[in-house]
């Protein structure tokens, strides 16, 4: 065999390996479908490593909400919205930029555990992404009861159920980290 076959080879049976490291990870959060099919492309960055499972996973769900917020104030320019609506949307557009802001005091708090005080660092990751969850829901819940737009509600339920998902595997993954 080759050099190149040989790394190759290597490279595949890695991909391979670490891919079955986060489907069984993946298993413990709440949506394994969802942490799966995100976090699968970045399998050779993760490698089976816990910490680092967790740091992808809390990016790429930070990512997703700032797509969200973009996705979600394209909404608000929408065209014909009354004035209900566009203060609903208006109220969602805050709650997911709060979750914003603490997926990345999240992010930045991952950065800490290397040093000293991990169950202290870690305690804060919890309680930022239980508050994003929070806030995420508390998008959606503001449609109750108000005449919005079935279309425009859709699309918002659909895009907070995204993140919400992703936000709620990230919390499992940081719940099971072992310090």
């Amino acid at each position: 065999m080759s050099l190149i076959h040989n790394a190759l080879a290597t490279t595949s049976y890695s991909n391979q390996t670490y891919g079955a490291y986060i489907k069984k990870a993946c298993n413990s959060t709440t949506y394994p479908q969802e942490c799966y099919k995100y976090l699968l492309p970045y399998a050779f960055k993760i490698k089976a490593n816990p910490q680092k499972l967790s740091k992808v996973s809390l990016s790429v769900t930070l990512n997703a909400v700032h797509n969200a917020s973009s996705t979600v104030s394209k909404l608000l320019k929408q065209n014909g919205l009354s004035r209900l609506e566009a203060a609903t949307i208006k109220d969602c557009i805050v709650n997911i930029k709060d979750s914003l802001d603490e997926l990345k005091q999240s992010l930045e708090e991952m950065s800490l555990l290397s040093g000293l005080d991990k169950e202290f660092h870690i305690a804060n990751i919890k309680t930022w992404l239980s508050a994003a969850l929070t806030d995420e829901n508390t998008c959606t819940d503001g449609f109750e009861g108000e005449v919005i737009d079935k279309i425009v509600k859709q699309k918002i339920s659909n895009i907070v159920l995204k993140i919400a998902r992703l936000t709620s595997n990230s919390l499992s993954l940081i719940n099971s980290l072992v310090i």
